[in-house]
Formats: C-alpha cells, structure tokens, sequence
C-alpha cells in the first residue's frame, strides 16, 4: 500500500515530537521547540488542504498528460466548467458548438433536475461530464467519509439516470481535500480532477482583464478551471477559443 504524502508527513511528524517531547521530559529542550513542530504539522496540514495541486490527500489530475512526438505538435488544453447547469450552461454549448470545441462539466447533483436535456445535449456534442457533489455546501468538507460518498453517489445516479453513462470524474467543491475525501473517492471509485489553471472567473468584474489573465499564463497541458454559471465566462469564451485557436491550441475533454 502506497502511502500518502499525508501519512508520511504524519509519521515523520510523530517520530520528531516524541524524540522533542523526550527531550523536554529530561529536560534537554524547552517545550516551545516541539510547540513550534506542531504548529508547523498544522500549517502543512492547512496548506495540503486548500491546495489540490500539492497531491497532499489523494492523487489529483491536475494536469493534462502529454505525450507529443512532431516539433509541430499541436497543444492540448482542456476547458472544465464547475457548479453547472445554470442558467447560462446553454449559451455556453452554444459557443462550444460553434467553435467544435468539446470541454468537461463538473455538475452539481442538486442543480439537474429540470435541467436533464442540458446533460443530455453535452454528451451528444461530445462534452464530458464529472461529479461535483450534490449540494456543494460549504459544509461539505466538514462531514464524514460516509457523508461524503452518498453525496457522490448520489450525483452519480442521477448522470447516470440522465445519460446512460457512468461517471469516473470528480472534482472536490472548491478544490479542498482532506482524508475524510480521499476515503470517500476511493470508495466511490472515482478519480479526483484538480486543475492547473484557476481563471478566477467567480470574482472577475471585467471580461479583458480576465481574458488576458488566462492567455498571460496558459501552458501546454493546462486543465483552466472555469464556472458556466457566471455571465462573464460566458462572455469571453468566442474570444478566449479564437485566440487558443491562434496559438496552435486544440481543445479536448479526455482528462487523463
């Protein structure tokens, strides 16, 4: 069994304060020493959390896998829309469609039904779709292992029900993890999809100045992390796919 980067922070972070706890006993060392190791173990633990591309919990996918061989490959990049269907899902496949551009929806259980033709028009067109959780609380990553699955599982039947086609992605709301979600991941049987690429889009006020912050950092291999339930994303998407266009990108929904 492979051990995560969380246990084997957690083990070494064990043997160093009992040795320090040792050597308060006897007193060798003052009791701030192994304090400042703890609060160091905690910050570690925070920042594993908030940071999906760290791997520190599970093993995400946070990039795209390249395996290009011609000099004059083109470059690969996959467009993820989170929170989905909302209200401007249907403009966004519309844009999509026009460009032949396929992407991956990670959606929300809560928020498909009466939204079930939605789902059913992005596997016609091509598109990917991933689990996001059923309700996307800001409890969610408060609950138990147990919780946490059934709300997996219960998205997933209801993909499933919808399409006909079982789901293997998922991605944690609001990227954050923890061992309770690596154990309900790896009983749901599902994969963990991070990204490398956050556009910010939640909080973006102007379409340029979000526009030029994707195409300022974009890379071979990114997965960008977008919402279609924000009116501003559905905004820059004709230009956002012209100018990956431009720049020798192709666009695909195989995260892998």
């Amino acid at each position: 069994m492979k051990l995560s980067r969380f246990h084997i922070t957690t083990l070494i972070a064990i043997i160093i304060l009992v040795y320090l706890m040792a050597g308060v006993y006897n007193r060798n060392y003052s009791w701030m020493i192994p304090a400042v190791v703890f609060l160091l173990y905690i910050i570690i633990l925070v920042a594993g959390s908030i940071f999906i591309r760290l791997n520190f919990y599970l093993i995400s996918r946070n990039r795209l896998t390249l395996n290009h061989i011609p000099e004059n490959a083109r470059k690969k990049v996959a467009i993820t829309f989170d929170d989905g269907p909302s209200a401007y899902t249907g403009m966004i496949l519309d844009l999509l469609k026009a460009e032949n551009v396929t992407a991956t929806f990670f959606l929300i259980g809560k928020n498909i039904m009466g939204n079930e033709l939605i789902l059913k028009r992005m596997q016609e067109e091509g598109h990917s779709i991933g689990n996001h959780s059923y309700g996307h609380g800001f409890n969610f990553d408060w609950q138990s292992s147990r919780a946490m699955q059934e709300e997996i599982e219960k998205t997933s039947r209801i993909i499933y029900q919808t399409t006909g086609n079982p789901v293997t992605l998922f991605r944690p709301p609001y990227g954050v993890t923890n061992p309770n979600l690596a154990k309900a991941i790896k009983q749901s049987g599902m994969q963990s999809v991070g990204w490398s690429l956050r556009s910010m889009d939640t909080v973006a006020k102007s379409e340029q100045k979000l526009l030029h912050k994707i195409l300022s950092r974009i890379k071979d291999g990114d997965i960008i992390l977008m919402h279609d339930s924000c009116s501003i994303t559905a905004g820059i998407m004709p230009q956002l796919i012209m100018e990956l266009k431009q720049r020798n990108y192709e666009f695909t929904a195989q995260i892998e």
